[in-house]
């Protein structure tokens, strides 16, 4: 039971939707909506009050591309937290590629900077409890109908993870639409080796699948965006099956994922091979290099490359 829980990116899409399902759970007592805009979260929070009938909701201002931005936040936390939900991310869009203070990129420190220092100095200070929920995406293991390659690194060693994070590893053109597999490979990994670092607190990936009502086709190049919202989401993706739902199953899989005892620490779940949707199932079963302890010790290495303490 999980009766506090902290969810980044919070004032909108999936985090917005996932704070109105657990809301509505009894042994809900609180909700940090944990986000970079304090108007934008000022407005979220009203409307989430008026949607649940229930004043639960508290405001924590953090950028997760910042480091020093999420460090001041956590150390305004002053009681312990059951569950945290690493939600913000995305791919970010035009700056994807643009380099932050910390050497990771802006895709790379907006899914994975911000997140892991925040886990960290939780956990350093004593005010981590139960649970983590990594977000990740089905374009790791990638989806052969919709042309999405699996992510296929040659060594998976620190040096390698660090040239994806500081986008090295993508040459002179930086495309975030390949990348973001790669980064979320990155994340996942560190999350399945936060798994066995910490036996005593679940961590777990959950992928929302292919979800609609989010602002994530925004994120994409004009012509890739102009497809998908105009002609894949609407008609091809219903006709195929398996392929799109909405947003309230994608934010219901996080609120499962922190709740229900059937999902398991240090696992990926996602949906099933080549689906964007529907039952979601251990990821390792296809996508093996994902049991690799190696490869999730240098994950969390090569993050840490560029995290100053």
């Amino acid at each position: 039971m999980n009766e506090s829980i902290l969810i980044t990116g919070a004032n909108t899409g999936l985090g917005k939707e996932t704070a109105r399902q657990l809301a509505l759970k009894n042994e809900t007592k609180k909700i940090i909506l944990f986000c970079r805009n304090q108007a934008k979260a000022e407005v979220a929070k009203k409307d989430l009050e008026e949607q649940t009938g229930r004043t639960i909701f508290e405001i924590s201002i953090g950028d997760v591309s910042d480091a020093n931005s999420v460090r001041k936040a956590v150390e305004k936390i002053n009681e312990p937290i059951d569950a945290v939900i690493l939600n913000a991310g995305g791919m970010v869009g035009k700056t994807a590629g643009k380099m932050t203070a910390s050497g990771m990129n802006e895709l790379a420190a907006t899914n994975i900077l911000g997140h892991v220092i925040l886990v960290d100095e939780l956990l350093k200070q004593n005010k981590l409890k139960k649970v983590v929920l990594a977000v990740s995406a089905e374009a790791v293991p990638g989806v052969k109908l919709l042309g999405m390659k699996p992510v296929a690194m040659k060594t998976s060693s620190v040096e390698e993870f660090t040239a994806v994070l500081d986008g090295t590893y993508f040459g002179t053109k930086f495309d975030a639409v390949q990348a973001y597999g790669y980064v979320k490979y990155v994340v996942t990994l560190w999350t399945l080796a936060m798994a066995i670092k910490n036996p005593f607190i679940k961590f777990i990936v959950m992928s929302p699948g292919n979800t609609g009502g989010t602002n994530a086709p925004d994120q994409l190049p004009p012509a890739m965006k102009f497809m998908l919202k105009n002609f894949m989401m609407p008609v091809v993706f219903p006709l195929i099956g398996g392929m799109v739902h909405k947003l309230e199953v994608g934010a219901k899989r996080f609120v499962d994922g922190i709740s229900d005892e059937r999902y398991k620490s240090g696992v990926f779940y996602a949906s099933k091979e080549g689906k964007l949707s529907g039952e979601v199932v251990d990821q390792s079963t296809f996508f093996t290099s994902l049991k690799n302890t190696s490869f999730q010790d240098n994950a969390n290495k090569a993050i840490h490359r560029f995290i100053q303490f």
